[in-house]
């Protein structure tokens, strides 16, 4: 599966557009990880804890974009986003979405310098 910010001149013809595929995760503090970002917060820095909460949290929610695209029958997704909002005090939603999309051959193009991530 190709997955890309792009939405165009992704080295291969787009035969086919299958629309918006999605995936979402909602993730919630650890109160062992508020305990331990609560001291870091006192000295000030990366609060690591959450980094990684957030990085797995973004992963997880692509990995379940991807899965809705295959159940399309998509070769890639373009135009990949990601966005988060607060659900409550606490607990996040992160949220992957894009188009999936058939590809046909590839396109000859001078510009390869994209956003490209094969899965």
């Amino acid at each position: 599966m190709l997955v890309t910010t792009t939405e165009v001149n992704i080295g291969h013809e787009i035969t086919e557009t299958l629309g918006l595929v999605r995936g979402n995760v909602i993730r919630a503090r650890h109160v062992g990880n508020d305990f331990i970002a609560g001291l870091r917060n006192l000295v000030g820095g990366e609060v690591n804890e959450y980094t990684k909460m957030m990085a797995e949290a973004r992963e997880q929610a692509m990995d379940r974009m991807i899965k809705h695209a295959e159940s399309m029958g998509a070769d890639a997704v373009i135009g990949t986003r990601f966005t988060t909002s607060t659900i409550t005090q606490g607990a996040a939603e992160i949220l992957a979405f894009g188009t999936a999309v058939k590809l046909g051959g590839p396109v000859k193009s001078g510009n390869d310098a994209q956003m490209v991530r094969r899965v």
